[in-house]
């Protein structure tokens, strides 16, 4: 049979839009892309799997349809559409142009009711239609020849619907009482009423009862109290609810089956589009493997001048456009790489380096662990378009002796040093004894201070800003389990590689450092971001000891554990099963055990079995929590207690992670292989492997110094809040304190549960915590909630007014920044669509706090530092995680350190709030605390 896919546009582009929200796709002219790319991925995969003979894709218009004449209030409660939603329809419809699929619309009829009317012409045709949404009314319209065909969610594939499935989901006999249900039950999204106080469980009960609504009406002789009331005066209500629910599937449109015929895309068309939108694997995808991005942005001009619901004012170009190529790459860029490969090059290129105030230069290794790899090969380039690369051999003598001729070179503090990724450059040559020496300049730290949201890539900042397709590693090297390392290629084929980085990295350079003054971001990037990179780079090279024999008894004392859970899992279920199926999991407790099942389904129809769902059924059964504690196990020993021996470096005996600058948006370090930032210290299960953590041998011990509260003091500074001020210059206890403020007792007076609830405002305010959030931390109603803000509101006002400061300063600038000026941009804080707009105005509350918190601890680490080189010091500091530091300190040196990084910390930022230092000291991490 043909088939024919039938697409919900707006349900499939908000599904898109909402599923990047918290990570939004940005383009480098700052367009948020993702409602454009979510649903292009979807229509891509779509025409992948299934290779549809027909399809079309159908919109809602602006103009009212029949449900809004017949109640005027429907679809009233809706926000308004996403700015960023209006924005890319124009550009989707231009899409599908290109593409030859139909975009059909109706003015008075919504997509629903276009596809309904197809998807009947269709069937009646002998054709197998799919209708590709995520909405559960669609349910009405299924038939032995009609499906829906729901999107993916969660890495899921798509979901086929059939009328045995809707009967199912429903729990009903006929698929044609789905509106019956949707009528009863209402809809709040549509402001659909339905009967009051009657919900999904009732409706269905009814129909399963009564069959239609009609049928309930004329029967509420056998109904009884409550129901019998609401049914009997809200029977216009109940009919006219099923009719606002009702799909339309005669819509006077004239059945097609050529319009709806798959065609071939106009390439040349779709390549203008995805050039303006930088889209670069879509590109590749659908245009072909030599797509790439120019910088022209011709089509910009036309796609600004549509009408939100209607055609292309201007269709895009069809011709085949002169700047339509394959983008500039090395293969139709001039350039001049050069091999030096012989003393004579070497010499000349030393020469040339040795003159050159300014150098960009890159590493080639072996592999990507700077602690473990060997050196392959250096390239310069002091100049766009002309570069050197040096192949360095496998003898390590030989490769030292080479090295040694550009050590002056490096270690010069005279030169400016470029590079990406600078910090993997500088550790893989500490360990051959060169020391960078120069001042430094990370295109990767630049791009990632004025785009923090954006991804900080080479490949991709030389696509995005240069428009220029750099070599892939993948075309040298390969990928997966065949993956070679770059010693074994030939250098001839390396050469134009690793200097095309070096090439390319000058060129960011060149590109970024006028938006760093412009952008008000070069000093945080000079005086705190680049003397960053070696501080990491030397806690990186000294890495942590772990005591290896601790964590092999602690594996064999927590696998103990996890069999005698197992067992007890097994008796109160009375079956054995796999514990860790999902699947199987969800059919003892729900199936066998009969526990009442809260939370959704997955979109594979299973029961969720995650940890959110299971803690909101604690009372309900002694299994569940066996099964919290058994995954707690579980997940310590395979994700920490085992995983921390395996990384163990050979070279060293030490655990060397990598510190990232440039992940966390809001200026915080995170960490990675092994992520030492995440081991779990909620319980005292999981603080017991911190005791793995040891000092480096017997004359040394650990140290840890950790902020006291610092989110919070940094907030009372910020705000000048006399009450919170005075709290934290008394040295009180500052949850005691809000709490004694808030519930109107003296501090002596303040009880656990009161400390409780102030702790969670103290710690929610600063991420803009609504009163529904403060409701479930603490498990109160809404309203007491609400009442604890309103009074924290009074007691601290000048917490109050920062945070509308914050927002109004963001409101008018397009960013939130720190202290020091660490910017945080957020293109929706002006959004009319009230959900977007308060995602951005929390992170307008949260992103100056948090990030200067970042800035603070960065810079106590660098003068710390700075302070330790100079003084010579046997003390190492090792680890950084959020408001911690982590030292190896000499015993001799203790009493000099902790006054030094104590002093540090404290005056890192000139704050007009006192602050606190923890130190302790140990044999291990755990005892250190």
């Amino acid at each position: 049979m043909k088939k024919l896919f039938l697409l919900d546009a707006y349900a499939l582009i908000y599904r898109a839009y909402f599923a990047f929200s918290k990570n939004p796709l940005i383009n480098s002219k700052g367009w948020n892309v993702s409602a454009i790319q979510g649903f292009c991925n979807t229509l891509v995969e779509l025409l992948t799997k299934e290779n549809p003979s027909h399809i079309a894709v159908c919109f809602d218009t602006a103009a009212p349809t029949e449900r809004h004449n017949d109640f005027a209030d429907y679809k009233a409660n809706r926000q308004e559409q996403p700015e960023d939603i209006s924005f890319a329809v124009p550009y989707i419809k231009a899409i599908l142009k290109a593409m030859h699929i139909p975009v059909i619309e109706k003015e008075g009829y919504e997509a629903d009711d276009i596809i309904g009317t197809i998807a009947k012409q269709a069937a009646a045709h002998d054709y197998r239609v799919f209708m590709v949404t995520p909405d559960k009314d669609f349910g009405q319209l299924v038939d032995q020849n009609i499906f829906i065909y729901k999107p993916p969610r969660m890495g899921n594939t798509f979901e086929i619907i059939g009328v045995e499935e809707v009967k199912k989901r429903w729990e009903i006999d006929d698929v044609n009482k789905v509106i019956d249900i949707l009528g009863l039950m209402g809809d709040a999204i549509d402001n659909i009423p339905g009967l009051p106080g009657v919900g999904e469980k009732t409706a269905k009960k009814l129909v399963n009862e009564f069959g239609t609504v009609e049928n309930l009406i004329a029967n509420t002789d056998k109904l009884n109290g409550k129901l019998k009331e609401t049914v009997e005066q809200h029977k216009d209500l109940a009919l006219l609810s099923k009719k606002l629910a009702t799909i339309i599937s005669n819509v006077s449109i004239e059945w097609s089956e050529e319009m709806l015929e798959r065609k071939a895309i106009n390439k040349e068309a779709l390549g203008e589009i995805f050039q303006d939108l930088e889209f670069r694997t879509l590109g590749k995808k659908l245009i072909g493997s030599d797509y790439n991005i120019t910088k022209n942005n011709l089509f910009e001009s036309k796609i600004q001048q549509t009408d939100l619901f209607g055609e292309m004012i201007g269709s895009p170009p069809e011709n085949n456009s002169p700047h339509l190529v394959a983008g500039r790459s090395i293969k139709n860029t001039e350039h001049q790489y050069t091999m030096c490969d012989t003393p004579e090059r070497i010499q000349t290129l030393i020469n040339k380096l040795t003159h050159s105030k300014s150098i960009c230069f890159d590493t080639e290794t072996s592999g990507i662990d700077a602690n473990n790899a060997q050196l392959v090969g250096l390239s310069f380039s002091t100049k766009a378009h002309e570069a050197w690369y040096v192949p360095l051999p496998e003898n390590q003598d030989e490769c030292r002796s080479i090295l040694n001729l550009f050590k002056p070179i490096l270690e010069d503090e005279k030169k400016e040093l470029i590079g990406q990724n600078i910090k993997f450059d500088m550790l893989v040559l500490k360990w051959y004894g060169v020391s960078l020496g120069g001042r430094l300049f990370d295109t990767m730290l630049a791009h990632y201070l004025l785009e923090p949201d954006m991804r900080h890539g080479m490949d991709f900042l030389s696509e995005t800003y240069l428009g220029y397709k750099s070599i892939s590693i993948e075309t040298l090297i390969g990928k997966g389990k065949k993956q070679m390392s770059m010693r074994d290629i030939d250098p001839i084929r390396v050469c134009d590689y690793a200097a095309e980085d070096a090439d390319i990295t000058l060129q960011l350079k060149d590109y970024f450092e006028p938006l760093l003054y412009k952008e008000q971001s070069d000093n945080l990037f000079r005086e705190v971001e680049v003397p960053l990179i070696s501080v990491l780079c030397d806690m990186e090279y000294e890495g942590v000891n772990i005591d290896h024999l601790f964590l092999k008894q602690y594996s064999d004392e927590l696998n103990s554990e996890i069999i005698q859970s197992e067992k007890l899992i097994y008796n109160l279920a009375d079956v054995r099963f796999n514990i860790s199926s999902p699947k199987q999991l969800g059919e003892v407790l729900f199936e066998k055990l009969k526990i009442p099942y809260k939370g959704k389904k997955t979109a594979t129809g299973q029961y969720s079995t995650d940890e959110d769902t299971l803690l909101k059924l604690q009372t309900e059964h002694a299994i569940i929590d066996l099964l919290l504690n058994y995954r707690e196990l579980s997940k310590l020993k395979s994700t920490y207690v085992d995983a921390i021996p395996a990384l163990i470096n050979p070279k060293t005996g030490r655990v060397h992670t990598s510190f990232n600058q440039a992940v966390a948006s809001t200026g915080r370090l995170s960490s990675a292989e092994p992520n030492l930032q995440n081991i779990p210290i909620r319980t005292e299960r999981g603080r017991k492997i911190r005791k793995a953590f040891i000092a480096r041998d017997h004359d040394h011990l650990i140290l840890s110094a950790d902020y006291s509260q610092i989110e919070l003091r940094i907030i009372a500074a910020l705000s000048e809040d006399s009450n919170m001020l005075e709290a934290f210059r008394l040295k009180q206890d500052i949850h005691a304190a809000t709490a004694a403020r808030v519930f109107g007792t003296r501090i002596e007076e303040v009880t656990r549960e009161m400390r409780s609830k102030a702790k969670a405002v103290n710690f929610g305010i600063a991420y803009g915590q609504t009163a529904f959030g403060l409701s479930q931390t603490l498990g109160i109603s809404k309203t007491e909630a609400a009442d604890i803000i309103n009074n924290y509101n009074q007691k601290f006002p000048g917490v109050k007014d920062l945070m509308e400061k914050n927002i109004a300063f963001a409101r008018a600038n397009g960013y939130t920044e720190t202290v020091l000026g660490r910017r945080r941009y957020l293109r929706d804080i002006n959004s009319r669509n009230a959900t977007i707009r308060g995602f951005a105005e929390r992170n307008a509350v949260n992103a100056p706090i948090q990030g200067t918190a970042a800035d603070m601890i960065k810079v106590a680490m660098i003068q710390i530092q700075k302070e330790f080189n100079q003084h010579e010091f046997k003390s190492r500091m090792t680890l950084q995680v959020h408001d911690e530091l982590v030292f190896d300190a000499h015993r001799d040196e203790i009493d000099t350190i902790k006054y030094i990084i104590e002093d540090k910390m404290k005056h890192a930022l000139q704050l007009n709030v006192p602050i606190e230092i923890g130190i302790g000291i140990g044999t291990n991490w755990l005892d250190a605390h």
